[in-house]
């Protein structure tokens, strides 16, 4: 039987349905419209910066700073890396646990002990029933903040910050310094040099695409990039802890107030050692008086006393008051201007010539000597040697010499008379060693320094000349007798020529002075191609028989035995392959 298909006729729609569609056609298209307009135009601020928040993130900097080596690389201070952990119960949450559920103390307290080192019931004390906001534990190493991290568990949070760290200890503090709390530099170079030592990264944002890959913004080339570079200093470690130790030894066993010890190359006042005792340990700087921090090498003044002799023998050289093969009578005591001045032991030594004057120490001789020279002419000579100017250095800020006024030191006949012998002015210790460094080199300016950066401002072609090349090589073998034959024999090394001066001088308080005494050397090696000068200064020695020779010498040859041995410093040599041997 055959089927029909059954036509359906088509009817027109019905006019009130048709308006009724279309109202509600382009009511849908004019609301998705509006929809458009408003978020396009009126919130599309607030919805850019929405969609920057879920794709950058910041990076924040820490507030790091540089490392501090030595001339080998050796580590002085640098910076590491740690955690402080924060614990939130009232959000604790394991991985696996449903978004409501809430973990007690001790269960994450047992997950955490392995990994921290401690008891369940050491580290559920820190808690103190407290809900938010506990802080359980600082200075956590990074391989520990994985292990916590690894947990995920909610409600612990890691801060991660820098701290400074000292692996030398004591032996560079009263050089390098310390940072406080807030990892700011506080003493020494920390603080003197603390725009090189800091790391300026700035705060970045990274952009991010959906899959978490970077995207191209406009960051600067090397924004994200580390900054390795360190402070590198001219120091020697090696050199260091031997100087450290050979004061060390001395300042205690005189019972001293403190001392001092530096060894530079007089050529371009490159300082390879520089230590002063007591000390301390910066990495727990608190527990220590803060009259240890001061550098008082460059901002203590004292009065120099007879390692000065050598410098005012130079000045009346170059003024020509004396001859080299010149005689000066010393009788033990001398009138000036109805002051009884007189040698150390009272006692004269007759007719001698002036390297003798420098072996025994001569007081009458140098009054003698200086007196020859015009007043005006001497404290003009001292005036231009800088002892009341401030040194230009990357130390300590230093602190000018003190030097009586030109006026009182003509007029007064008795102020050139103990300046003769270091009297009556006063300089820093630093000072000290770039005179004689400038004995030893030819008479040249050099400044003291201890970073390889450190530039002086001024032209090397207009370097300051303070004495001439002659009178500097005979000023520095008067001194080389003193080693051999005089006060300073105690630091005699067989095969090396060692120029040197001892000194000791009493303090002055309320412009008299006392029984207390500042003991000295200053050594200069090796006479036949000068390199090194080295000082030493021991403030207050309080034991008997306490002189420049029996406290200050003995360190100074520890000293140079090994810088002889850490710099390769030969022996003098003979033509025919044996070592000089002094008469």
């Amino acid at each position: 039987m055959k089927k029909y298909k059954k036509i359906v006729s088509i009817l027109p729609l019905a006019q009130g349905r048709f308006k009724v569609l279309y109202i509600f056609n382009l009511f849908i298209i004019l609301c998705l419209f509006s929809r458009l307009v408003k978020l396009q135009v009126f919130n599309a601020s607030d919805l850019q910066k929405k969609a920057r928040l879920i794709q950058s993130s910041k990076t924040t900097s820490l507030k790091k700073r540089r490392s501090i080596v030595d001339r080998n690389n050796r580590l002085i201070a640098y910076d590491k890396i740690l955690y402080k952990l924060w614990a939130h119960p009232k959000y604790f949450n394991f991985p696996s646990d449903a978004i409501q559920g809430v973990r007690s103390i001790e269960e994450v307290a047992k997950k955490l002990s392995p990994i921290l080192d401690m008891k369940d019931e050491i580290l559920l004390e820190k808690f103190n029933n407290k809900n938010s906001g506990i802080k359980l534990l600082d200075k956590i190493s990074e391989e520990k903040a994985k292990k916590i991290k690894n947990l995920q568990i909610s409600g612990l949070d890691l801060f991660k910050y820098s701290q400074r760290y000292y692996p030398q200890g004591e032996l560079f503090s009263s050089l390098v310094g310390f940072v406080n709390d807030e990892n700011k530099g506080s003493a020494g170079l920390e603080l003197h040099l603390d725009n090189q030592i800091k790391v300026f990264n700035k705060s970045n944002l990274i952009i991010r695409g959906r899959d978490g890959t970077p995207l191209p913004d406009n960051s600067a080339p090397g924004d994200f990039i580390s900054d390795y570079k360190s402070l590198v200093l001219t120091i020697d470690s090696k050199l260091q802890k031997a100087s450290f130790n050979a004061l060390s030894k001395q300042v205690s066993k005189w019972k001293a107030k403190k001392g001092f010890a530096i060894v530079m190359d007089v050529n371009n006042g490159q300082i390879l050692s520089l230590v002063s005792v007591p000390s301390y340990d910066p990495n727990e700087f608190w527990q220590y008086d803060p009259e240890l921090f001061k550098g008082w090498y460059s901002q203590d003044l004292f009065e120099p006393g007879s390692t000065f002799k050598p410098i005012n023998l130079a000045l009346a050289l170059e003024e020509k008051v004396i001859q080299k093969d010149g005689l000066v009578e010393d009788s033990g005591e001398i009138n000036v201007g109805g002051w009884t001045l007189s040698n150390w032991d009272k006692k004269g030594n007759g007719y001698i010539d002036y390297p003798k004057v420098l072996q025994v120490s001569s007081n009458v001789g140098m009054v003698k000597i200086m007196k020859n020279l015009d007043p005006i002419i001497y404290w003009d000579w001292l005036k231009s040697l800088g002892i009341n100017k401030k040194l230009e250095t990357d130390l300590y800020e230093s602190t000018a010499g003190q030097l009586l006024r030109k006026d009182l030191f003509v007029n007064q006949s008795i102020e050139p008379a103990v300046a003769s012998y270091g009297k009556g002015f006063s300089i820093s210790p630093l000072k000290l060693v770039q005179l004689h460094a400038a004995l030893a080199n030819g008479g040249y300016e050099v400044t003291p320094h201890v970073t390889t950066t450190f530039k002086k401002r001024v032209n090397k072609d207009q370097k300051k000349q303070f004495f001439s090349r002659e009178v500097s090589k005979t000023v520095l073998e008067w001194m080389e007798s003193v080693v051999d034959k005089g006060s300073g024999s105690g630091a005699k090394i067989e095969g090396y020529r060692i120029a040197g001066k001892t000194g000791t001088s009493q303090k002055a308080l309320n412009g008299s002075y006392t029984s207390k005494k500042v003991c000295s050397f200053v050594a200069t090696l090796p006479v036949n191609d000068p390199k090194y000068v080295v000082l030493v200064v021991v403030d207050e020695p309080s034991k008997s028989y306490a002189y420049g020779s029996t406290v200050a010498v003995p360190i100074a040859k520890e000293i140079i035995e090994s810088l002889i041995v850490i710099e390769k410093i030969p022996p003098k040599i003979k033509g025919n392959g044996m070592i000089v041997k002094k008469p």
